[in-house]
């Protein structure tokens, strides 16, 4: 009786280190769900001129996941402390709606994805269009210009008739009739006064759009993978739920059968029909003086 015991409690102790495993792995799954989710965020306001408002949903969902994935997996340990099945059974369903949600994030990237050329041509010739009328948009344009170290949409000559020939900002060496601006430009410096201007020749559309492409790519691949990683974890929590219901049954039984060979089982008393106790002479006497004893025998007639 006392091996089973042992073995009973070994399988809980297992059970519950399997589910304290999974769980550290969704607490540093959801650590990095967040981390992606604000680098991809930040990239993506960066050059919010360039992007449309819609693109900020998908790594705004990434990031909601990975807190809500977060507080289900300290969730998930707090049962498995308890060996609560009702709690392990809630952990395994709200696992299940985050890998809806994981799935719904990775469709939105996918989505996105084949977006970003379109959105791109779009917004950067808009954005040039309105160089010299708003400012808010030349600080984008100058930025993603210094920073990717290009210039114009697919080349420098999508700049031409854009600024005033009349107040140039700077000219190019193979046309001066194409005025660029001065971000098209590093500045390498020879001596204390002396500086050099080295033009940039490629297009910014390439590099944004390898940068946001990218971005969207890791979103739809790290949420797709990490929802696998999320069903198994479904199937796993009601799997261990079942489990610690079943040991945790048999442990009950093994107790009862421990007290019913000791014989320390105390059948219930029916409060409806209480035990009879025998009434001493004393105590008939005062009740009835005339009673006599009498004692029911199985053959005793019955009275109708």
């Amino acid at each position: 009786m006392t091996a089973n015991s042992n073995n009973l409690n070994v399988g809980m102790r297992c059970i519950k280190y399997m589910l304290f495993v999974i769980n550290f792995m969704f607490v540093l799954t959801s650590v990095l769900l967040i981390t992606v989710g604000l680098t991809i965020k930040t990239i993506f306001s960066e050059f919010d001129t360039f992007v449309d408002d819609h693109f900020m949903s998908a790594p705004t969902l990434l990031v909601a996941i990975g807190f809500i994935l977060l507080a289900v997996a300290l969730f998930g340990c707090v049962g498995a402390a308890k060996e609560s099945t009702a709690m392990i059974n809630i952990y395994g369903v709200l696992l299940a709606i985050i890998f809806v949600l994981e799935v719904a994030a990775a469709i939105s990237a996918f989505v996105l994805q084949g977006q970003v050329e379109d959105m791109l041509v779009r917004t950067m010739f808009k954005s040039l269009d309105k160089y010299n009328d708003n400012p808010y948009v030349r600080d984008a344009v100058d930025f993603m210009q210094s920073a990717l170290e290009c210039c114009g949409v697919h080349g420098r000559e999508d700049w031409e008739g854009i600024l005033a020939t009349a107040n140039p900002v700077n000219t190019t060496e193979m046309s001066k009739e194409i005025v660029l601006p001065e971000s098209c430009c590093e500045m390498h410096y020879q001596g204390e006064h002396e500086s050099e201007c080295v033009w940039f020749t490629d297009g910014c559309f390439n590099q944004m759009n390898f940068v946001i492409s990218q971005s969207a790519m890791l979103i739809a691949t790290g949420a797709t993978t990490v929802a696998f990683v999320q069903i198994l974890g479904v199937i796993c929590a009601f799997m261990l739920a079942k489990t610690i219901r079943r040991t945790k049954t048999q442990r009950a039984l093994r107790q009862w059968q421990l007290q019913q060979s000791l014989g320390i089982y105390n059948k219930p008393i029916n409060h409806y029909n209480p035990p009879y106790v025998q009434l001493n002479n004393s105590e008939k006497t005062k009740k009835d003086p005339d009673a006599q004893d009498f004692i029911y025998q199985p053959n005793s007639p019955s009275v109708n």
